[in-house]
């Protein structure tokens, strides 16, 4: 499974109409596309970032649906008022604890380490990272993301409200300097959002 996610840093007084142009126009043509088997979209309402991605099912259906995409992404980035950052994965993990509801958060890190030590990371996302964020009160999912070329990764955690994720603040932080710390890897930033939609039919890949 693949994914390309869509980055703009957009006017945050644009951002609501941003978002509705992305729920209600771009998300229906988005997933009737062949191959694609979702959508998410992430934003920061105070900083105007907001994230956009979808998933595929091949890396060949994702890059077949390049042309069609970049109409729709460079729509979204005008009516937000900002240019777009595209960045495409491999999703190496996925796990639902359960579904999102209305008022859900995700925090996400990015890395960059050796492109030799992926593996490992991703062992170690799987055996000892996702069991003990799988005990948090409101968890409700988790993705691993990797640029395995370039080193980098992106991990997210969904939780069912910014009250639950405010209190992973701490015990994230202390896992995430230890991963990291482990894995000789970079931390180069760290950022939480509201869930604004969750609509991706990627299977458990744990």
């Amino acid at each position: 499974m693949f994914a390309r996610s869509t980055t703009v840093q957009a006017h945050r007084g644009s951002l609501d109409r941003g978002i509705a142009l992305v729920r209600d126009e771009l998300l229906p043509a988005v997933l009737d596309t062949e191959g694609c088997i979702g959508m998410s979209l992430l934003a920061d309402r105070d900083s105007g970032r907001c994230i956009a991605t979808t998933a595929w099912e091949s890396r060949a259906a994702m890059s077949d649906s390049a042309g069609m995409i970049r109409p729709m992404r460079d729509r979204a980035a005008d009516t937000m008022g900002g240019t777009a950052q595209v960045d495409e994965w491999e999703i190496a993990l996925l796990h639902r604890d359960h579904t999102s509801s209305p008022g859900a958060c995700a925090r996400v890190t990015w890395l960059r380490m050796d492109p030799s030590r992926m593996e490992q990371g991703t062992t170690m996302f799987r055996d000892e990272v996702l069991p003990e964020m799988e005990q948090m009160v409101g968890f409700c999912s988790a993705s691993l993301m990797l640029d395995p070329t370039e080193g980098y990764a992106a991990a997210s955690f969904a939780f069912d409200s910014a009250e639950a994720m405010a209190a992973t603040r701490d015990r994230a932080l202390r896992m995430r300097a230890g991963t990291a710390a482990e894995l000789n890897a970079q931390i180069l930033e760290v950022g939480e959002f509201e869930l604004v939609m969750a609509h991706l039919r990627v299977p458990e890949l744990v």
